[in-house]
């Protein structure tokens, strides 16, 4: 069960003031004593209180906090549980969120923060394209996140998958059943996310058969057209790791109408991964706890830019533990 979030009437009672003065104190107005300040702001620091940003900002009469968020395809299922997710982190703050989906066109990422700024939204969380940022440094002081890669030309918050590890925990799981022979299959390789999964996986496999990595495939369909020309290899890869949720579904679109059963392993999960018989064996990770880490970074700004890592684990449920 979740512990309740301590309040300013939590803070009132611990510091012996009323709950107007630690109002004062929260939101820097003037006439409280040293000695006052002093009182609630431990109490604070021991409860570990946070303001709700939306909260003060509808006090002070001004509208409801607008956070936008923009992502790279809505209709996959990994971007549209994201938007749920980041939907109900916002609610607990009263804040608003508004989507745009660029559909992995760079150009149209760029339009879509732009036009997001320009009708004041007040803060933005973005999952960015593989295009150079560095053109977000024009547009002042628009406190932004971003989520799942790493933006090119920018320096800011950020809240990543352990990509790493979750690459080494597919590979590795597929070698403890036998493989030698596992095939690779990925979107494109600039982007941070889909290089660190790859690098997890060279670390484990050491020399991989470079005739088995499919980089820079997007759609199932292409993901399965690729596969089928693997496996129609002389020497065919016995596993595939799958680095995102539409690589596994393009996996099993091939394997749909042929005798082989190689193993698999994907990375994200998804609704239908339970379904297929055997079950798909993923790396999985809390998708709310990244959109409430991206929410609670926008509203409580730094100095500095910050990188929060997400842990990730292996689901076992028959596809990864396939022998050769």
């Amino acid at each position: 069960m979740t512990a309740r979030k301590p309040t300013m009437a939590d803070v009132a009672r611990r510091a012996g003031v009323s709950l107007k003065t630690v109002s004062r104190v929260v939101n820097q107005e003037p006439h409280v004593s040293a000695d006052v300040l002093a009182r609630v702001r431990a109490a604070i620091s021991a409860l570990g209180f946070r303001r709700n940003e939306a909260a003060a900002r509808l006090a002070r009469g001004a509208t409801m906090l607008t956070i936008g968020l923009v992502v790279e395809n809505i209709s996959n299922e990994f971007y549209s549980r994201l938007a749920k997710a980041v939907e109900a982190a916002a609610a607990e703050h009263d804040a608003l969120v508004v989507f745009g989906s660029y559909e992995e066109r760079p150009e149209r990422e760029r339009m879509l923060v732009e036009s997001m700024h320009a009708r004041g939204v007040d803060a933005l969380i973005v999952v960015p394209s593989g295009g150079d940022h560095a053109w977000m440094d024009r547009l002042g002081g628009l406190t932004s996140v971003f989520v799942d890669r790493l933006p090119a030309g920018q320096d800011r918050d950020v809240v990543l998958l352990d990509d790493l590890r979750g690459g080494r925990l597919a590979t590795e799981h597929l070698r403890a059943h036998g493989h030698r022979r596992i095939a690779l299959v990925s979107d494109e390789p600039a982007l941070s996310s889909v290089h660190d999964r790859a690098t997890g996986f060279r670390q484990v496999m050491g020399e991989p058969d470079e005739k088995l990595i499919v980089h820079g495939v997007f759609e199932p369909w292409r993901v399965a057209r690729e596969v089928g020309r693997l496996l129609d290899l002389g020497d065919p890869p016995t596993a595939f790791f799958a680095t995102n949720n539409r690589a596994a579904i393009g996996v099993l679109q091939a394997l749909r109408e042929r005798a082989e059963r190689p193993a698999l392993v994907g990375f994200d999960d998804f609704s239908l991964a339970e379904v297929f018989s055997p079950g798909v064996s993923v790396v999985r990770y809390d998708l709310g706890r990244v959109a409430r880490t991206a929410v609670d970074l926008l509203l409580d700004p730094a100095e500095r830019p910050r990188r929060v890592t997400v842990p990730v684990e292996l689901v076992v449920r028959g596809s990864g533990e396939l022998s050769p």
